[in-house]
């Protein structure tokens, strides 16, 4: 009977125990977690009924499982969101957050839930445009200019030599004369051949073969020329690596891992708030360009219509990790993984992936 006593006072005492343990468990959670957003379509949408997007899809598949109490806290800015997780002021963030080397000295990270890649946007050029302004350019008329003056010395050098002996072709004093030696040293130079017009003196033939054969130089450096007047925009415009960058003025978003990227590299740049008014300063401003997360870009572009303006190049710059972000050392990250893992094997995150790709 003793024995019995001993048990039965035993287990009042570990219902106790366990009760107590219990108790400051629940005291030492938060009734409800604090988790920092800012917009940034499409992953996170401010909308009439809430908030939307695909992080804020895979936080509620997520939270299926966690069952978490929880409300959003908005941020203005991606600059004001990663300062608040790393001050703690909320419990962690759902943002599209790379993940970099120096936020990781600031701040932990979840399991990667997206991959993405640093990508650039710039106003679509009219290639008829661009050729127009070329051929206007002062390096093509300084050539033009040059090849009439060649032109113009050997049809008067032909015509000193034939005014007197070949009047009938050469003939003409002052005016009149010049402007036949210049007809025929723009046929000469072209090769037209039309034969109303040729030397008959030693004098003008040795003028008239040395022609043919400087022709045949000036004509190939002035397909060159031209060549080259037509396509240099094009080639200058082109973007094979970091370096080109140097080449164009370049603005990206403050405080993200594009900011990151380019100081890295020292590549001077400005500054905008967000995708959204990045896109905008574009059509404003033609020979730019933005560099910023390829899914942010190209969903603003087709967002605001400007598919026709506005073009996100093929060539990317970086590979990047979109991950939860929370303060350092939280022990809320330990909880969310596995979820978050198990949540990425289903079909149903396979199809929300799907939506946004």
């Amino acid at each position: 009977m003793k024995f019995f006593r001993q048990l039965l006072f035993l287990q009042f005492l570990l219902f106790g125990v366990f009760t107590s343990a219990q108790d400051t468990i629940q005291n030492q959670s938060p009734e409800k977690y604090m988790i920092g957003i800012a917009p940034t379509p499409p992953f996170v949408e401010k909308s009439p009924n809430g908030f939307s997007g695909l992080s804020i899809a895979s936080w509620e598949m997520v939270n299926k499982k966690l069952g978490w109490d929880y409300e959003y806290k908005t941020y203005n800015s991606l600059a004001e969101l990663l300062h608040a997780v790393e001050q703690g002021e909320v419990d962690f963030s759902i943002n599209p957050i790379t993940v970099t080397d120096q936020r990781m000295t600031k701040m932990d990270f979840s399991q990667p839930y997206f991959i993405s890649h640093t990508a650039i946007a710039q106003k679509k050029k009219s290639n008829a445009l661009a050729v127009v302004k070329n051929l206007w350019s002062w390096k093509f008329i300084s050539a033009i200019l040059v090849l009439i003056g060649v032109i113009f010395v050997f049809g008067f050098l032909v015509w000193i030599f034939e005014r007197k002996k070949n009047p009938e072709e050469f003939g003409g004093k002052g005016f009149q004369g010049i402007k036949e030696g210049f007809w025929w040293s723009a046929v000469t130079m072209t090769t037209v051949g039309y034969g109303d017009k040729s030397p008959q003196t030693t004098g003008g033939r040795v003028i008239g073969l040395v022609w043919m054969f400087m022709a045949i130089i000036i004509i190939s450096s002035l397909t060159a020329s031209i060549a080259s007047a037509l396509t240099v925009e094009s080639i200058n415009n082109e973007i094979n690596s970091v370096a080109d960058l140097d080449r164009f003025n370049v603005v990206t978003v403050g405080s993200s891992s594009s900011e990151e990227f380019l100081n890295m590299y020292q590549i001077n740049h400005g500054e905008v708030a967000n995708g959204a008014s990045g896109i905008a300063y574009l059509v404003d401003h033609p020979n730019d360009l933005f560099i910023y997360d390829q899914p942010i870009l190209t969903y603003e572009v087709e967002r605001q219509q400007l598919q026709d303006e506005i073009q996100v190049l093929k060539k990317t710059l970086k590979k990047d990790y979109f991950s939860y972000s929370f303060p350092k050392n939280s022990t809320l990250i330990k909880q969310v993984d596995p979820v978050l893992i198990s949540a990425m094997k289903t079909m149903e995150w396979s199809r929300l992936m799907e939506n946004y790709n």
